[in-house]
């Protein structure tokens, strides 16, 4: 079977973009040639000293009725290659696209440029419903300025539950954390953290800590008391492993409670306490500050350090 990597979007959706980088990176330099078979023209066009390093061969089929089996399997018998790439025109139906027997599709990735999506979402969506139906990969890129990236993963969802969903800006790959993708209910009375609801309430604490103040979290964690906190703090944490065993670090909040000067360090207690906004010294500004309403003695964990790898 010959391997084929099908990348579809609208024209301008940034799919030469991600070719070009594919084609650059360092793993990508492997034994035999690659087949690139571009559908459209875009603005952007392919670098031809990229193409010979690559060991990349280019052929344009600009006419849907040209893709045809017979002709990919000219284009196979001249090039001989060991992969094929396949730069999609969105316009073409992707339902109707036809490829020889022994065309085995690897992958399939579609882009998007989230500044338009709205657009075609609203008068294209059958089109892009065949693109993105059986794609394993969707990539927002152009990302900036758009607020509600949520909404454009519940849509890419109700068409394709599977699919990983990457949202990318000027800066690169946006690392946001998505409401509806939490492990534990916001608007329980309670938010209950094990080990890994722990750690991803942090990280999203940091960044979106509107969703948590003034709710009620609780979490079994380990007692710091750093000798700069002022009276009546201690931080409740966790040891996370954020890359490899090296890579060490305690995450956890400065937390208000008037028995504070009880506790011991490395103690473990269950912690219910309400999320507020303050400025906090160590800090340096503003941040999560938790306010006690229980700490209770427990046991330690059974995996006490929580893993980010």
């Amino acid at each position: 079977m010959k391997p084929v990597y099908v990348i579809n979007g609208f024209l301008e959706s940034g799919k030469t973009e991600f070719i070009t980088y594919t084609l650059s990176q360092p793993y990508f330099q492997i034994g035999g040639r690659t087949l690139l078979i571009l559908c459209e023209e875009g603005e952007n066009e392919y670098d031809e000293k990229l193409l010979q390093l690559s060991k990349t061969d280019l052929e344009l089929i600009e006419d849907e009725d040209e893709f045809q089996p017979a002709k990919l399997i000219e284009l196979e018998k001249k090039y001989k290659p060991e992969r094929i790439i396949i730069e999609y025109n969105g316009m073409w139906n992707y339902k109707e696209m036809k490829l020889p027997w022994h065309w085995k599709i690897e992958q399939q990735i579609t882009t998007i440029d989230a500044s338009t999506f709205p657009m075609y979402f609203t008068n294209m969506k059958s089109l892009l419903a065949e693109q993105i139906r059986a794609s394993e990969l969707i990539i927002f890129n152009r990302c900036d300025n758009v607020e509600d990236l949520s909404s454009y993963k519940r849509n890419i969802k109700a068409i394709n539950q599977k699919a990983e969903i990457v949202f990318e800006d000027a800066n690169g790959e946006i690392n946001t954390i998505m409401e509806e993708d939490l492990p534990y209910d916001l608007n329980a009375p309670v938010i209950e953290l094990n080990n890994e609801g722990y750690g991803i309430w942090y990280l999203d604490s940091l960044d979106n800590l509107d969703r948590y103040e003034d709710k009620t979290v609780q979490f079994t964690g380990m007692v710091l008391k750093p000798r700069t906190f002022p009276k009546g703090y201690f931080v409740p944490g966790r040891m996370a492993m954020t890359c490899c065993a090296d890579d060490m670090a305690f995450l956890g909040f400065a937390c208000e409670y008037d028995k504070a000067d009880k506790l011991t360090d490395q103690q473990w207690v269950k912690v219910t306490a309400k999320v507020s906004r303050e400025y906090f010294a160590d800090y340096q500004g503003e941040g999560p500050v938790l306010h006690a309403i229980s700490v209770e003695q427990t046991k330690a964990p059974k995996e006490t350090v929580i893993s980010f790898v």
